[in-house]
């Protein structure tokens, strides 16, 4: 007799884990899947404030949480500064410690670019008492200081709070500056003045828990310019001025734009808005973006990718359904740009009689006492008002006619010049090596020695030239939307760029929208680009035909013709 043999047990399998799927809260999907969804989880960022005042402004940098240094601080407009000294070929090398410098890059938020002789006179008396006298002008209408102490955050910010500016949300995971036109108000033949939704929306929302902890940052434009200056179609959200058939006024939507290493360009959504419903569309696609935003991962975190992958009717009908009382109408697209060139340099008679005076700076750089001349000017010379833009430039308004001589002279004083070359007007950079520890190579400085350099061999040269000099390939200074973009690169070992070349924003048109095109192998070194700008732009001006703008040449030119 043979004996019982009791069966077997089955293998059992681990049972699959559940997909965490793309972090998105309106799935279910809260665990934090990332070191940066913990930190927000953690603590919100807009928390940090307290800790500034009460502690770190006491401690100084060495009693700072990395937490809060590398996180939290963005949500109150502060970054860590790069350390002097470290090459480009460090950038990716070294941890996040070994480049940190005990001093910060302080943003200013400044929504539609708005600013009185008072609040400019204010971040000019921080960057000269605070930050080495140096500020920046950046493409989204901030003011960038440098130098900062963590000891001196306290009195910067009671002064510039003391006139109304604030750097709350200037940076981080949260609604950023809100573009807008500078000209709003008092433009000829604006669509509308989008002044009081802008602000409606900023006073409702900056500041609010409901928004401080979204996927990534959000990039908002509001602008009836006719100009199309907020530059639309590379923003998160974007509502455009369109009128009607009846001659109602109101806005365009649009959704999904973004640059950075994975460059998309937003989308209509095909609907109207009418100007008192902008707050509410504004947080209703902001909390879309919230809800279903890609959390897993930082790299598709922006809300650009889920247009990529739902398209812009699932966008509207979820936005309509979950979000919005009601379904919005169907609306028209905006018209293209009343003009080729999208800023507002130069001497532009404003609807009501009186004058703008645009000036360029030097590739966006200025200083406190250049900002302290400027707010002197304005009131001496205007109503007191002044506007920054979108391409790095300055804007003073209501100038009476017989001042404005007066003022192109007091601004070409101080280096801002009202009838640049097309190379000065055209160039931007962003902040590059000298602050910034993304960056690879040298923007600000390259890209002044660079105009100079084109202006000095090109003198005649007039036509409308977008260059951009970036530091890295996150695009803050919009390198694939440019005529020529230059994007950071080591060459070598040698600082160096990689060529872009066509790239434009077409506005309404958006089949004529489009980035630049990238020949395999075209890198130039620092020391070579006059000459190889040089040799471009002379291809361009022998073989363009009648108007033809540099972008649409270089689309069609043959290769040869581009290196």
């Amino acid at each position: 007799m043979t004996a019982d043999v009791a069966p077997r047990p089955r293998s059992r399998r681990p049972t699959p884990a559940k997909p965490a799927g793309q972090g998105q809260w309106a799935l279910g999907q809260r665990e934090p899947l990332n070191a940066n969804e913990r930190v927000k989880r953690d603590d919100d960022g807009l928390a940090v404030r307290a800790r500034i005042l009460n502690r770190y402004a006491h401690t100084g940098f060495a009693g700072i949480d990395p937490a809060d240094l590398r996180s939290r601080f963005r949500w109150w407009g502060l970054y860590t500064q790069r350390r002097e000294g470290i090459p480009g070929g460090q950038t990716a090398v070294l941890e996040p410690a070994e480049l940190d410098a005990e001093y910060f890059m302080l943003r200013v938020r400044i929504d539609g670019g708005r600013l009185t002789g008072a609040q400019l006179r204010a971040i000019a008396d921080v960057a000269t008492t605070y930050g080495r006298d140096v500020a920046d002008v950046t493409d989204r209408q901030n003011i960038q200081l440098h130098w900062i102490r963590v000891q001196d955050v306290p009195q910067i910010w009671a002064r510039l709070e003391g006139v109304g500016l604030t750097t709350a949300e200037a940076c981080g995971d949260t609604p950023r500056v809100m573009l807008g036109c500078p000209l709003a108000g008092v433009a000829a033949g604006e669509i509308l003045d989008a002044t009081p939704d802008l602000l409606a929306t900023v006073e409702r929302f900056i500041g609010d828990p409901a928004f401080s902890n979204l996927p990534r940052k959000f990039k908002t434009a509001i602008s009836g310019c006719p100009d199309q200056c907020a530059m639309h179609e590379i923003n998160d959200l974007a509502f455009v001025g369109v009128r009607l058939e009846d001659g109602a006024v109101g806005y365009d939507l649009w959704v999904g734009g973004g640059l950075s290493t994975n460059p998309r360009l937003s989308e209509r959504l095909g609907a109207f808005v009418r100007p008192e419903q902008v707050p509410e569309v504004w947080g209703a696609v902001t909390s879309a973006f919230r809800d279903y935003g890609y959390r897993r991962s930082r790299t598709r975190a922006r809300l650009k990718f889920l247009l990529a992958d739902w398209g812009p009717e699932r966008f509207r009908s979820v936005l309509e359904k979950e979000y919005l009382s009601a379904p919005l109408p169907d609306g028209p697209p905006p018209p293209a740009p009343r003009s080729a060139r999208r800023d507002h340099v130069g001497v532009i008679a404003q609807a009501d009689g009186l004058f703008a005076v645009g000036a360029a700076p030097d590739a966006g750089r200025l200083s406190g006492t250049v900002l302290a001349a400027v707010a002197d000017l304005a009131e001496r010379y205007g109503n007191g008002e002044i506007r920054t833009t979108t391409s790095q430039q300055i804007v003073v308004l209501g100038v009476p006619g017989e001042d404005v001589e007066t003022m192109v002279s007091g601004l070409a004083a101080a280096d801002l010049q009202v009838r640049p070359s097309a190379f000065r007007r055209g160039t931007l950079a962003c902040t590059g090596i000298e602050f910034c520890k993304l960056a690879i190579v040298e923007t600000k400085a390259r890209a002044a020695e660079l105009t100079a350099e084109m202006e000095r061999r090109l003198p005649d040269f007039d036509e409308p030239i977008g260059i951009t000099v970036n530091g890295c390939p996150n695009s803050c200074a919009r390198f694939q939307t440019a005529d020529i973009g230059l994007k950071g690169s080591l060459v070598g070992d040698v600082e160096g760029f990689q060529v872009h070349l066509g790239g434009q924003l077409a506005g309404g048109d958006a089949a004529e929208s489009g980035f630049g095109r990238k020949l395999r192998g075209l890198k130039v070194t620092g020391e070579d680009l006059p000459d190889y700008l040089e040799r471009v732009l002379l291809a361009y001006l022998r073989d363009r035909g009648g108007g033809e703008r540099f972008a649409a040449w270089a689309r069609r030119a043959p290769e040869e013709a581009l290196r």
